[in-house]
């Protein structure tokens, strides 16, 4: 296996002027998107016990008054969107670790040209080079 990665690191796209990705440089990205993972997993779950208890708490609650009731509800919608955001950057360094696997990492999904060494170090979850996603932010 040890020869499927070096030759893996080897053969991942650069930019133009930039050095090829050594071993040392992809272990590297790789422990940042693990370590990322397995913070996103562990916040997800306690976030998901947090949200069953206070719905919960809804029933117990069901005496409040209009104040009360609106704050505990925003709260809950509130840790829900962050339950969900936590969700989509788990996808995204998955899809980042996938990508590595599979040789595909740093190709960008628009254009097929490098995304450039230095994004990825930079941002390891990036999917684009910084060209199509300076166009994708302007539509």
């Amino acid at each position: 296996m040890a020869a499927t990665t070096r030759s893996g690191a080897a053969a991942l796209p650069v930019r133009s002027g930039e050095k090829r990705w050594t071993e040392a440089e992809l272990a590297k990205v790789r422990k940042e998107l693990e370590s990322e993972i397995a913070g996103l997993r562990a916040e997800i779950s306690k976030s998901e016990s947090e949200i069953a208890e206070r719905m919960g708490d809804a029933v117990v609650d069901a005496g409040d008054d209009q104040a009360d009731a609106g704050a505990k509800t925003f709260q809950r919608e509130h840790e829900l969107a962050l339950t969900h955001n936590a969700r989509e950057l788990l996808a995204q360094n998955e899809r980042a670790r996938a990508r590595i696997e599979s040789g595909t990492y740093g190709v960008c999904e628009s254009c097929g040209e490098p995304i450039g060494k230095a994004r990825l170090q930079a941002f390891p979850r990036a999917t684009l080079c910084v060209a199509c996603k300076q166009r994708e932010e302007r539509r």
